[in-house]
Order: structure tokens, then C-alpha cells, then sequence
């Protein structure tokens, strides 16, 4: 492929805030013309759905700007200048990455050069796009603290106990009952396990119809509109604690199912358990916290003290909800039973040069099959290359039939293809030779850690190097270990029946 030749990625974003904007097929269907226009290669498509451009949480866009540095394509092209972004700093930010990877902007409503005119009309165009964005926002904001002031419902899914009738709150009593119930039990010192089972047995559920969980009861404990407190843009979408200066509250808005007295009484009765709780965690390290998941159902496993005296590891799902059936695991027997296998079986000197022959194995045998699929590849590519080359003689010849543009367009399409996997392939490097000296280096700073440390956080930092996942049924415990090596890691699986002697393989 000639080094001047334009092989472009399409990126098209849809805002679903926005009807009248184009949609992602659109925004395609006008990019794939201009391309074919202007004799450009369309090798890569990137599309985020339902997505504003205000915000980097556009998946899509970011694997593009990432792609950028492989030299996979030297243009992407937008529909309009927005679809890239609704402000000036970011879009200043990107493209100026882009710049670097030698890849330029293309827009194909706004056809602009790199003439002092056209920065000057990029600017005010990019100005429009984020006046227009803020003022969307400012405009839906007004209508929104408008209901706020009334008391009227604003979306989103009302709390337990509360239907909305004609946009205001109205008590839906058999809801309110499960509510009440929560603030006495929970008054009179019952946890919220032993909540959760007076719930059950009584057949509540939640809101959306799903047994409670410790999350959903102390969401209902924290919501002061159960006093009849009306509340509107108090947090953000990610905290909802966060008091914003233009928080609207208004008193007695809203028809009340608990009164003020039992929620006063439950606030201060959980930061008298928090700090209690607070003190008992600290004296406590889970050195497998994160670590440990359930067979049974596939929750994470977490620390937990029962009955004020039994310290171990419980299905989370068990723990919030009563829906798991897996047993306690005693903490100091499932630590210690991992470590000694982590000891046995992958820190051991005597490991490390078995370890470092089955890993180079498996490294030759990734290289070779990496370089037998460049090459495929490229013999592939220069099939397609052929096709097409025997296509253009044939309309030369005058031998065009309709059905030639088609399969053009076909093996164009998988020719970029084709292009852009042998790029990504070529780029990634060979795994080095590892020796047995390289592993015992590791093995020996972090076995002296996790055998001698008085600190059990170090100690726990540690196992996060080696363990990936335990799991952990009624009568059997399997541990997946891995190591880290250079910039890569290695996986092992040890499988225990019990606390038997596991079984290693790679």
C-alpha cells in the first residue's frame, strides 16, 4: 500500500437525549460516500450509542484515540465536528494526540483545511456545538427544579412505599407496611440479616420485585422522604451523599410513613454501629479479601464475624440476601491452607526451573503460532490483492457486470481487514526467554513477605501478586495462582478436594 494512500477510521456517536440528531446509520452511510468520493480507504468503524460527547465514558472513542498509535490508519472521519466532542478543551486534548500519532481530523459536513480561515471557523464551530450542549443541559435543569418546587415527581423509579399518581407521591400501604417495619426492627436492635429474614418469611420484596439485600435496607433507612421530606438534586449519578450547593429540600411535601422521631433515632443508631464495626474491621486483616468467590453461586466470598465470635469467609449473596446455601469458611484455616500450597507448590526453589521450562514451552509454541497467522495472513492478503487486480483488468477489458462492484467492495473491505489484523499482530512482541534465576529473584523477596511479615497488609499485597481466584464450595476448594513476569503474567490452576494435597497444572 502506497505511504500516501488515506486509510481512514469512521467514528459515529448517537446521544439518545437528542431525537433529531442523525442516527449512527446515517452518520455511516454519509461518511462511506465521502470516502468513496475522495478515493479513501475506510479500514476501521467506531460507533458509542446512547452516549454525549460531555463525557470520556465513550468506550468506542477511546479504543480509537488508544488505536491511533498502531498506525493502523492515518485519518478518522466524523460526520460533523460534535460527533468528536462537545467542548473545546477536549477536543483540543484528543486531536492533539492524534496529531502526534499522525493521524488527522475529517469532517465531512465541514470541509476545513489547515488555512488560518478555517481555525478560525473550527473554533466558532466548536464553540456552537458546546453552547449549544450546556444550554440543552441548563434548559432540561429549569424544567426539572420547576417540578422540584412543587414536589412533583422528577423520574426515576420511586422509593419503597411510594407510588406516583398525576406526578405526585401517594403511600402505597402494603409497601409502607414492609418500610415501618424496617425502621422498628431495625430501632429495637435487630441487624440487618435478622431483618432480612423477618422480610422474607413475611413475603416482602423490593421495589423491583427482588428479595432485599444489607444495600436496599440501608438505602431505606438513609431516605429522609420517608418523613415526608421532598428532596431533588441533593448527590450526583456516582454518590448520592454529596450535598450540592442548589439542592432543593422542602418539608413535609410528600405524604410521610415514618415520623421524624424513629428516623432520628435509626440515624444515630448506625453511626453508633459504625464506629463500633469501625473499631472490630481494624483490628482485623482478610488477607484474601477480594480473592475468595463462591461455587454456589458465583458471588464473591467476604470476611465476617458471626455471632461476635466466629471469624471467616461468607458467600456475599448469603450474606445480604439469605439466597445461597454455601457454607462459612473459618478464616485462619482457608489463609493458611492457601499459603502453604502457594509455598508448596509455586515458591518452592525447586519449582522455579520446572516452572521456567513449561513456560518458555508454551511461550515458543504463542511465538510460533503468532507468526504463522502473520503469515497466513499475508498470503491471504495478497489473494484478495490479486482478485482485485483481476476485477479492474476485466472492466478494462470491458467486461464490466454489476455484480463486479459489489464483490469490489467486498474484498476491499476485506483486504483493510485483513490489513489492520496483520498490523496488530506485527506489533505485538515476542515473549522473552525466562530462566530459573529470573523466577527464584521473585520467589525469594516475596516467600520471606508472606513467611515472616508481622504485617499482615504487606502481607495481603503479596497474595494479590499470586492469587487470581479461590473458589470455594461445601466440600471442595480450588485456588488459581499467577505471577507476574516482566510486563506479562502466568496462570497456574491448583485444585483441592477439601484440605487434601492439591494436583499443578499449566
Amino acid at each position: 500500500m502506497a505511504e500516501t494512500e488515506v486509510r481512514a477510521a469512521a467514528y459515529a456517536r448517537y446521544s439518545s437525549d437528542n431525537q433529531r440528531e442523525e442516527s449512527i446509520e446515517a452518520q455511516l452511510r454519509a461518511i462511506k460516500d465521502y470516502c468513496q468520493k475522495n478515493n479513501i480507504q475506510l479500514v476501521k468503524i467506531y460507533t458509542d450509542e446512547a452516549k454525549s460527547a460531555t463525557t470520556d465514558d465513550r468506550p468506542a472513542f477511546l479504543q480509537m484515540i488508544k488505536d491511533s498509535s498502531l498506525g493502523l490508519f492515518n485519518a478518522v472521519i466524523v460526520h460533523k465536528l460534535d460527533r468528536f466532542a462537545r467542548n473545546r478543551y477536549d477536543s483540543a486534548f484528543y486531536r492533539r494526540q492524534l496529531k502526534k500519532n499522525g493521524v488527522k481530523l475529517i469532517s465531512v459536513l465541514e470541509q476545513l483545511d489547515d488555512s488560518p480561515e478555517s481555525i478560525i471557523l473550527e473554533s466558532v464551530l466548536e464553540g456552537m456545538a458546546e453552547y449549544y450542549s450546556k444550554n440543552l443541559a441548563r434548559e432540561v435543569m429549569k424544567g426539572l427544579k420547576e417540578n422540584a418546587f412543587q414536589a412533583k415527581f422528577n423520574g426515576g423509579i420511586p422509593p419503597l412505599g411510594y407510588d406516583i399518581v398525576n406526578g405526585e407521591y401517594v403511600i402505597n400501604e402494603k409497601e409502607a407496611e414492609a418500610v415501618r417495619l424496617i425502621f422498628e426492627l431495625y430501632a429495637q436492635g435487630y441487624g440487618y440479616r435478622q431483618i432480612i429474614d423477618e422480610l422474607n418469611l413475611r413475603g416482602y420484596k423490593t421495589k423491583k420485585g427482588n428479595p432485599f439485600s444489607k444495600n436496599s435496607i440501608h438505602e431505606i433507612l438513609k431516605n429522609e422522604k420517608y418523613t415526608g421530606k421532598y428532596i431533588f438534586n441533593k448527590g450526583t449519578k456516582k454518590n448520592h451523599r454529596i450535598v450540592k450547593e442548589d439542592v432543593i429540600v422542602i418539608d413535609n411535601a410528600i405524604p410521610a410513613i415514618i415520623d421524624k422521631d424513629l428516623f432520628e433515632q435509626v440515624q444515630k443508631k448506625i453511626e453508633e454501629r459504625k464506629i463500633t464495626r469501625g473499631a472490630n474491621s481494624a483490628k482485623r486483616v482478610y488477607l484474601l479479601s477480594g480473592l475468595v468467590y463462591c461455587g454456589v453461586c458465583g458471588s464473591k466470598m467476604v470476611g465476617c464475624l458471626s455471632r461476635g465470635k466466629y471469624v471467616t469467609y461468607r458467600c456475599s449473596k448469603k450474606d445480604r440476601t439469605k439466597q445461597c446455601t454455601n457454607r462459612d469458611i473459618n478464616k485462619e484455616k482457608l489463609e493458611s491452607f492457601v499459603i502453604d500450597e502457594l509455598n508448596k507448590r509455586v515458591l518452592d526453589p525447586k519449582v522455579a526451573p520446572v516452572l521456567a521450562r513449561l513456560l518458555n514451552e508454551e511461550n515458543q509454541k504463542l511465538n510460533k503460532e503468532r507468526a504463522e497467522e502473520i503469515t497466513f495472513l499475508k498470503k491471504r492478503y495478497k489473494e484478495v490483492e490479486e482478485q482485485m487486480k483481476n476485477i479492474v483488468e476485466a472492466i478494462a477489458q470491458g467486461m464490466f457486470q454489476p455484480i463486479m462492484k459489489e464483490k469490489m467492495n467486498e474484498l476491499e473491505a476485506m483486504r483493510n481487514e485483513l490489513a489492520y489484523r496483520i498490523k496488530e499482530l506485527e506489533n505485538k512482541k515476542e515473549t522473552d526467554f525466562i530462566t530459573p534465576e529470573m523466577i527464584l529473584k521473585i520467589f525469594e523477596k516475596d516467600r520471606e513477605i508472606i513467611n515472616s511479615s508481622k504485617d499482615p497488609h504487606e502481607i495481603k499485597e503479596v497474595l494479590k501478586n499470586y492469587i487470581k481466584k479461590i473458589i470455594v464450595t461445601p466440600d471442595e476448594i480450588k485456588c488459581e495462582f499467577y505471577f507476574w513476569i516482566g510486563d506479562d503474567f502466568r496462570s497456574l490452576l491448583v485444585a483441592a478436594s477439601g484440605f487434601e494435597p492439591p494436583t499443578l497444572r499449566v
